[in-house]
């Protein structure tokens, strides 16, 4: 890879980089995407078969290019993975696929980006490497599990075909955890443990939701946010619990078959799992929708809080001058980890990575003016 400089390198080419990538381009700036799987659109590739978004597709655009499909459907993972991998080829991204970033630090007034391809030099970096993370999580107990019981990550889960016959304990009751345990359930005895995130009273596909999911989307997108107090205070709760379920409530899993107890799993008793108020739980298979933890190790600059997560306001690194990030779990607002929330973040870092290049004298800056 070139070690050319760049104003530029954005890591991570899901829909939060490309979208950073598309209004930069807008300002004649230079930068380049990198990503390190072998296509585009392949991190949504890799999700489990069966799963749908939870917004219909007239709301689920990146900026420029609205999501062909029918507006009030739902589109699949693969309907996504396709779209991003057109919206790059549409507005001619410049992506360099197949290129894993192993450390990102300071050099100069700059910074340094090492992949497993070469060195590259930026002014400004943006981190847009997944919502939640991208490091499976599972407890350390998952090890005692007696050798014969099929364990899977959620982001390992396909389809039931990968399961072993009898029962199933799905662990981690947000959305992958519904979704997941209600479709095991059709052929296997299935429970789903961990804690109560609730549900919407709505129903994501009936014909009234026309009227009721624009309502939601302003919610979403316009009021719970980091500029106002209730969404400062929701922001940790969703970060660290998930958001309400929203396709599948109580009632549809426990139609389906799926025993649903809001105790989380303890530990492991005997190569089996325990529960909190002691239940042994005899399964042949577990699925463990646990979620992922950020992981910016790989990141060697003080960008990360107490908490885990980046120090930043509206992707805007606090600290570290020249360093953004893009699609963060609720960066800006809940609406900041859906595909269509990823456009509105974007335009807030590119159009302070272009304001900052400006006031430096950048080229297209001096190139407009004259």
């Amino acid at each position: 890879m070139s070690t050319e400089p760049y104003d530029t390198v954005i890591i991570g080419g899901g829909q939060a980089g490309l979208s950073v990538g598309y209004h930069l381009a807008r300002r004649g700036r230079k930068f380049v995407i990198l990503d390190a799987n072998p296509r585009i659109g392949d991190n949504w590739r890799s999700h489990w078969d069966s799963l749908r978004l939870y917004s219909p597709a007239r709301y689920d655009g990146l900026p420029g290019l609205p999501f062909p499909a029918p507006a009030w459907s739902f589109p699949t993972k693969d309907e996504v993975s396709d779209y991003l991998a057109a919206y790059a080829e549409r507005f001619r991204l410049p992506v360099r696929t197949g290129t894993r970033v192993s450390r990102l630090s300071a050099d100069g007034a700059g910074y340094l980006v090492t992949t497993d391809d070469g060195d590259l030099r930026a002014a400004n970096v943006v981190v847009a490497t997944g919502t939640f993370g991208r490091t499976p999580h599972t407890p350390g107990f998952a090890a005692e599990l007696r050798p014969e019981i099929r364990q899977l990550h959620s982001c390992r889960y396909k389809n039931e075909a990968q399961l072993r016959d009898g029962p199933v304990l799905v662990v981690g009751a947000s959305h992958s955890g519904a979704d997941i345990a209600y479709e095991v359930a059709a052929r296997h005895p299935t429970v789903l443990c961990g804690r109560d995130t609730g549900h919407l009273p709505f129903r994501l596909e009936a014909r009234y939701m026309r009227l009721v999911f624009p309502v939601l989307w302003q919610v979403a997108s316009r009021l719970l946010t980091t500029g106002n107090p209730l969404g400062r205070a929701a922001r940790p709760e969703i970060r660290t619990h998930g958001a309400p379920l929203l396709r599948f409530k109580a009632a549809d899993l426990a139609a389906a078959g799926v025993e649903r107890v809001a105790e989380r799993m303890a530990g492991v008793q005997d190569g089996l799992p325990v529960l909190d108020g002691g239940r042994v739980l005899e399964v042949a298979n577990v699925v463990w929708c646990t979620g992922f933890r950020q992981d910016f190790g790989w990141i060697d600059l003080p960008v990360v809080g107490a908490d885990g997560w980046p120090l930043e306001h509206n992707g805007v690194a606090t600290g570290s001058p020249g360093l953004y990030f893009a699609g963060l779990a609720f960066q800006r607002a809940f609406s900041s980890m859906l595909v269509g929330g990823a456009g509105r973040d974007a335009e807030i870092v590119a159009r302070h990575i272009a304001a900052s290049e400006d006031r430096a004298g950048h080229p297209a800056a001096m190139a407009a003016s004259g």
